[in-house]
């Protein structure tokens, strides 16, 4: 039992199973649109079905971007603890993990309808391809951002099956918002992304520029909260779920300096993960009541 255990531990921790934080609120701001918003009613199974779409899919990707980068784990200080590096996770214990998460995250769109069926394959590729992007491009960020970005419109396709703009701002959403952070976060890796020719924006810019840029996008994230805001004709919850989340943003941008990056994981991890469910819970909460 105690093996059992320790090995359903190490494959939580090798997919980051805590990071789910981030693009499940988002999935369930897209199911409960789709509820509140069209005829069709609340289903817990199809309600159960896309939480399980959203944990295969984040599973599959999160072990295939540890599979493709075990070499430059094992080199970089920073993550040579991973499981694969230090052997906790065999490679082909890897690749089995996410060949089976991948199948059973089809097989689960699968079940929803036939347009989450289609489109599985699509959301597959984009949200493994992240993981060999910053060999290529520094825009790997974005790529990031946009496969947590389907998290949203996904959710309400399985309701619905079809697509409504709502729910593709608040995809936007998430693509700035994660894309953002995501610069912030590869601050740590700038020396060892260039040494190992790896393409990042912090890299490719130098820390100060980059933490101007992922400001920027940042902006563009508040500004896309603001027409998720007016377009569904938020109240009074929404604007204060809005005001906690962008104001959250802004606090992650006060605790990393170019110079001083002892706080980016208070910004990273504990600052967003807050943002996402706050927000979350009051955009829910706001189209509920509001209905």
């Amino acid at each position: 039992m105690g093996r059992i255990i320790k090995a359903a531990g190490d494959y939580l921790s090798l997919v980051k199973f805590i990071h789910t934080v981030f693009a499940m609120p988002f999935a369930m701001i897209g199911f409960t649109l789709a509820v509140t918003t069209t005829d069709h009613e609340f289903s817990l199974k199809l309600l159960v079905l896309i939480i399980l779409c959203m944990i295969f899919a984040r599973n599959a990707a999160m072990g295939f971007n540890r599979l493709a980068d075990r070499k430059f784990d094992s080199l970089n200080p920073r993550t040579g603890q991973r499981e694969i590096p230090s052997g906790r996770i065999g490679v082909k214990s890897a690749a089995v993990f996410v060949a089976i998460n991948a199948i059973l995250f089809v097989i689960s769109a699968g079940l929803i309808n036939r347009l989450t069926l289609l489109l599985s394959p699509v959301a597959l590729a984009v949200i493994l391809g992240y993981s060999l992007a910053k060999r290529f491009t520094p825009l790997c960020h974005f790529i990031l951002g946009l496969g947590l970005s389907l998290a949203p419109i996904g959710a309400y396709i399985s309701v619905t099956g079809a697509f409504h703009f709502l729910p593709i701002i608040y995809s936007l959403i998430v693509l700035t918002w994660v894309s953002g952070f995501d610069i912030i976060y590869a601050l740590q890796d700038v020396e060892f992304d260039r040494e190992q020719k790896l393409h990042s924006i912090p890299s490719l810019t130098g820390r100060k520029r980059a933490l101007a840029i992922s400001a920027i996008v940042h902006f563009m994230t508040f500004v896309l909260v603001v027409i998720a805001g007016l377009a569904g004709r938020g109240n009074i919850l929404y604007l204060a779920g809005a005001i906690i989340f962008t104001g959250l943003l802004l606090w992650q941008h006060l605790l990393v300096k170019p110079d001083d990056l002892s706080r980016i994981n208070l910004a990273f991890q504990t600052t967003n993960g807050i943002a996402s469910v706050v927000y979350a819970v009051f955009v829910i909460l706001d189209l509920v009541i509001f209905a």
